[in-house]
């Protein structure tokens, strides 16, 4: 597993963004394990996930893109940090846009935020996680509607690697199979798995032997089919 990979993980669990326990989620399952990503909320929290977001994005897209597009509200901070961190560690400048709820009509106005995406851009898009794929059946369209971008991808913090619920494949997969562009993630469950499982982490076992099966029983029902 890739350092940064693993300092990631580490980072979720310190910021009190990734928990585990019982949690019941919107879809009514009852998760061993839950992420909040409205938990990162100081400066310094932003930096880190932003360069974290940054070397993600460059060793699955690398640098020939122009625009980074972050879904409102929660894409919005996570597009802005990242293009700052993008800069900083490989000199390279992108551009942040991100869509309004609603359209402004005075002012800055429009559906957009930030730089306009272009006819002929090179889009990626960042989000927190993506459990539905909604928020892209929302923000596909705006995106096309700017002239003929090429949207190179999606990418988010944590794969859950769960079935959605009405397929056997992933959130991630489904966006891939219905727009056809790559959708990644920074970590994967199994990632986050290898990383805590039974060992210490900010001075505690995070991760457990109970947890573990716990994670494997909810894996067991509504875990990805691999072939």
């Amino acid at each position: 597993m890739e350092q940064y990979k693993q300092e990631f993980i580490e980072f979720m669990v310190e910021s009190n963004v990734l928990k585990f326990g019982e949690f019941t989620l919107k879809s009514g399952r009852k998760s061993p394990f839950f992420m909040n990503a409205g938990a990162y909320v100081t400066g310094s929290q932003l930096r880190r996930l932003g360069e974290y977001y940054a070397r993600a994005i460059h060793e699955h897209y690398g640098e020939d893109f122009d625009v980074l597009f972050g879904p409102a509200y929660k894409g919005i901070p996570l597009s802005v940090t990242t293009a700052i961190a993008f800069s900083e560690l490989y000199g390279k400048e992108i551009r942040y846009c991100s869509n309004r709820k609603e359209i402004k009509d005075h002012g800055d106005t429009g559906i957009l935020l930030g730089s306009k995406i272009q006819d002929g851009d090179r889009v990626v898009i960042i989000e927190d996680v993506t459990t539905s794929g909604k928020s892209i059946q929302e923000t596909f369209p705006i995106i096309q509607a700017q002239g003929n971008p090429e949207i190179l991808g999606l990418m988010v913090s944590l794969n859950r690697m769960e079935k959605g619920l009405s397929s056997n494949t992933s959130a991630l997969e489904e966006i891939q199979d219905k727009y056809g562009f790559k959708a990644n993630a920074i970590v994967t469950m199994e990632e986050v798995v290898e990383c805590l499982y039974n060992k210490e982490c900010h001075g505690r076992i995070v991760i457990d032997d109970k947890i573990k099966q716990g994670i494997d029983a909810y894996y067991q029902e509504y875990g990805v089919r691999r072939d």
